[in-house]
């Protein structure tokens, strides 16, 4: 079937799109969620727990709603997930891989346990969804994948050995993912955000005793200041939508310009 690009909603509405979000019971991926269901899309959340209010939120909108808890180090969570959502809604238009944890550590300082974990969570989670989920678009004619990264996967960051090696091969790995889905109508992109203000971001860089080293921190951003989670989420709406179709392997940073210095 041929598709012309040129017809979109110039809005960015999501309506009658199905999306899976990853890591949604808490920070971005929460914002993410609650965006879209504002958009019309009915939302999948994949998480350790059900997030609080977002069934009812979601209720609010019109949309409709499902809740996987799961464990996205687990392959069998992760499938099962999928074909649930298949199940449910017939398809599945939009992914974000949102889960992922964030952890400070140095060179000297590394920790082999955490390294395994955070790698496991933050990019093999990442890959092994975004897979699943390709198969599902694939078949029904083409999606959306957005992964999250970071600037710290653009630019090295004191203390971010751990971290900062996961969110560059999670930008690698959405470059691969594009390159070779393209054909299949599937675009994929990823989303590099500074400090987030999401609660674990004010709790380690805004709130006491942290508060100096974040406003340190917010001097070496042109913007002078950390971004809202509800911004990451209206980029996600963008990227999820047909208006974002020629933009494949993208890496959207948002830091206030940090990178560019």
């Amino acid at each position: 079937m041929e598709i012309d690009y040129t017809k979109f909603s110039e809005d960015f509405s999501l309506e009658g799109k199905t999306a899976i979000v990853t890591g949604a019971a808490s920070g971005i991926g929460y914002e993410i969620a609650k965006m879209y269901a504002r958009k019309g899309a009915n939302v999948v959340s994949f998480d350790m727990r059900e997030p609080d209010g977002l069934e009812a939120y979601t209720k609010e909108q019109g949309v409709e709603y499902f809740a996987y808890c799961g464990n996205i180090t687990r392959s069998e969570d992760i499938q099962a997930c999928v074909d649930q959502t298949v199940e449910k809604f017939g398809k599945i238009d939009i992914l974000v891989n949102c889960a992922g944890i964030g952890v400070v550590e140095s060179v000297l300082e590394h920790d082999e346990d955490l390294w395994d974990r955070t790698l496991s969570i933050n990019l093999t989670g990442t890959v092994r969804f975004g897979r699943a989920v390709a198969k599902v678009m694939k078949a029904n004619g083409g999606g959306h994948i957005i992964n999250m990264g970071s600037q710290a996967g653009v630019v090295a960051l004191d203390g971010h050995l751990t971290y900062g090696c996961c969110k560059a091969a999670v930008i690698y790995a959405t470059k691969q993912f594009a390159m070779e889905l393209a054909q299949y109508n599937i675009n994929v992109n990823v989303i590099s955000p500074t400090i987030v203000l999401t609660p674990m971001g004010k709790k380690n860089w805004v709130d006491p005793p942290n508060e100096e080293v974040g406003n340190a921190f917010k001097e070496r951003i042109p913007a002078r200041r950390f971004a809202y989670p509800e911004e990451v989420a209206a980029c996600a709406v963008f990227l999820a939508s047909d208006a974002s179709r020629m933009i494949n392997g993208a890496n959207l940073v948002i830091d206030g310009g940090f990178t560019i210095c």
